[in-house]
């Protein structure tokens, strides 16, 4: 089933019909319920206007102007241009013209065409960042994944002692009914259930809170009745695929487009333009009535003033690649001394589970021998009890080693970005 697909299943189903999730889909839930991930549309469909806004310049450009004004001084003929009986007329201070243009794009030096490439390359920019701060929210599911996991192995673990306490109770119970027993016994077994319930209290109160908060980053009602599968132990792999060293690409590929965009700086521009005007005094100057004219031809225009600053805005472009390199440097160093101290973590938690089993073993065999004793009368209830605890902490900090060496792998995962 594909992603949209379960998100659509999801949707009809009521909150209490989420039985099981997995981290893995937490990571994809929370990335699709962040808010962030709105901005992804936003960002393609901004790129595409601005695309097109650029290619529309290669299409023919119309403007209007007009004018009027009235100067001090017009143009005189003397009176020697005028033969006899011609009078030449004055040309009025006041003149008036309103203009209509069209230009159209000949040759531009390429720069359209990089405008617009500049934007593709700055748009995937955003996108690429846009990723790298999604990528940060699987490190805040990975702590409340794990820690709802933990919650859950405790209580499980709790309730076993709780279990043993009470079939010891029970027996204490009897003993003392029949008058072999004391009331002390039959109350130090009913305080420790009662030290192991208010324990599966704060567990649950401490759950609910990991997945209340779960609850919100993926969009999902997980309460009480979800389960959550223990996810399988991973490989460490060393080779770093974060998101950042694709972002990384992308900003240097825009410095080289913009390098590109000097060249068109100083490249000619050539267009091919018409106008049509009316007003006063039209293009045959002497007649000074009111008329219409057009004129139309190409426009050559070609500043080379930029190559004045040309070598000094290559080599900025240069200096910032340069930081950019060393930027990504610095950002595969610490992410390789994040991966090395996590590793060590991983190996630490691998040698701790070893010997977890070896104490968890004495411990057992301890408490077994203890409830011989104590059933003997050799040993007291309290000497009992303490034997029980000890092996209950070996069992739960097992526990607690087993998914911190899980929770350190995926911690490793997503530090490497596997």
């Amino acid at each position: 089933m594909g992603l949209f697909s379960f998100l659509f299943f999801v949707s009809i189903l009521s909150p209490a019909q989420i039985k099981i999730i997995t981290i893995e889909r937490c990571y994809e839930l929370a990335r699709l319920n962040y808010p962030l991930i709105k901005k992804h549309d936003l960002i393609s469909r901004s790129s595409n206007y601005s695309i097109e806004n650029a290619g529309r310049l290669y299409l023919p450009q119309f403007s209007i102007s007009g004018q009027a004004s009235y100067q001090s001084q017009t143009l005189s003929f003397p009176a020697a241009l005028g033969g006899p009986g011609i009078l030449l007329p004055a040309i009025s201070k006041d003149q008036y013209k309103i203009q209509a243009e069209v230009d159209q794009t000949i040759y531009d030096g390429g720069m359209i065409k990089n405008q617009q490439e500049l934007i593709r390359v700055n748009t995937a920019s955003e996108q690429q960042n846009l990723e790298v701060n999604l990528y940060a929210i699987r490190d805040r599911i990975t702590q409340l994944y794990f820690s709802i996991l933990l919650m859950d192995e405790q209580k499980a673990q709790n309730d076993i002692k709780k279990n043993n306490f009470q079939s010891a109770a029970d027996q204490e119970i009897a003993a003392y009914q029949n008058g072999t027993a004391l009331k002390s016994n039959v109350d130090e077994f009913q305080a420790e259930i009662a030290n192991t319930e208010m324990t599966n209290i704060e567990l649950k109160s401490n759950r609910k809170a990991y997945t209340d908060m779960l609850s919100v980053f993926t969009g999902l009602n997980i309460n009480g009745e979800t389960e959550l599968l223990m996810p399988p132990q991973q490989l460490t792999d060393p080779i770093i695929r974060r998101p950042e060293l694709s972002l990384f690409d992308l900003e240097k590929n825009m410095f080289n487009v913009q390098e590109k965009q000097l060249k068109t700086d100083y490249m000619p521009k050539l267009n091919a333009f018409i106008q049509a005007a009316y007003g006063r005094p039209t293009l045959n100057f002497i007649e000074n009535e009111f008329g219409s004219w057009w004129i139309g031809g190409i426009r050559l225009f070609w500043n080379l003033g930029s190559l004045y600053s040309l070598k000094n805005n290559r080599n900025n472009l240069r200096i910032n690649k340069e930081y950019l390199d060393i930027d990504k440097e610095t950002f595969i160093y610490n992410t390789n001394l994040s991966l090395s101290r996590q590793n060590e973590e991983v190996l630490k938690y691998a040698a701790l589970l070893r010997q977890d089993d070896t104490v968890i073993s004495l411990r057992t065999s301890v408490a077994s021998t203890a409830r011989s004793q104590l059933d003997n009368g050799v040993i007291t209830v309290h000497d009992y009890i303490s034997k029980i605890n000890e092996e209950n902490l070996a069992r739960q900090t097992k526990i607690l080693h087993s998914i911190q060496l899980i929770q350190a792998q995926y911690q490793y995962k997503n530090t490497s970005g596997n």
